[in-house]
């Protein structure tokens, strides 16, 4: 399937990313976005293999960092809204689309 990525996803990795560069270092935060983009591969392959949250929207957890994104699928592709930590700001990116 297609993959979209909502324009805010770009700033929400980039922000993650400068905290892992910031308290511990640049490899770890390079490890952090490569399981990113293995996950989100994964995602737009089997999208149906992730469970449904709320309404349309399913939720793929990271493994290793604490962090989520959150996708819906349309017709013809699999859009990304948020990639957000578990625990902080639970509603981040809820009113994305």
């Amino acid at each position: 399937m297609r993959l979209v990525l909502h324009p805010k996803v770009y700033s929400d990795i980039a922000q993650i990313m400068e905290y892992y560069e910031q308290v511990a270092s640049v490899d770890l935060a390079d490890e952090f976005y490569a399981e990113l983009q293995q996950l989100i591969r994964e995602a737009a392959e089997r999208p149906e293999s992730f469970a449904i949250r709320e309404r349309d929207i399913r939720r793929a957890n990271l493994r290793r960092f604490p962090y989520h994104f959150l996708f819906r699928m349309t017709s013809d592709a699999v859009r990304i809204l948020v990639v957000r930590h578990h625990r902080r700001e639970p509603l981040l990116g809820m009113g994305r689309r």
